[in-house]
């Protein structure tokens, strides 16, 4: 599951983010603890715990004392808000600037995307 290129922790937190952005975590649904998720990816549970601390610190998961971490109820809104922007600036805007150079106009785009260069 885990890769090289970037630290455990933020793998950990990206993949519940992806759960939360595609509704296999609803809000207010528990999550694993970090000694359950350290067990299952055998991991250390220290580096489980820093990437739900990075969770929580971004509001997207929330602490009931004694209980567990649960999915904020706002999570998914505010995920997709971040992710939506990031989509613009890395990938559209990345697209654009390339067909600028190149000479494509933004009206030949949107016909390649309705489908009328397929």
């Amino acid at each position: 599951m885990f890769d090289d290129r970037s630290p455990i922790y933020q793998q950990i937190a990206e993949s519940i983010k992806d759960d939360v952005l595609r509704g296999t975590l609803k809000e207010d649904d528990q999550v694993m603890s970090t000694n359950q998720y350290a067990a299952f990816f055998q991991i250390n549970p220290a580096t489980a715990a820093k990437g739900f601390a990075q969770l929580v610190e971004e509001g997207v998961l929330y602490k009931k004392r004694g209980i567990g971490m649960f999915v904020s109820p706002d999570a998914r809104a505010k995920l997709r808000g971040q992710r939506q922007e990031r989509f613009f600036t890395d990938v559209v805007d990345r697209m654009l600037d390339e067909a600028r150079v190149i000479g494509v106009s933004v009206e030949e785009i949107k016909k390649h995307i309705d489908g009328g260069n397929r």
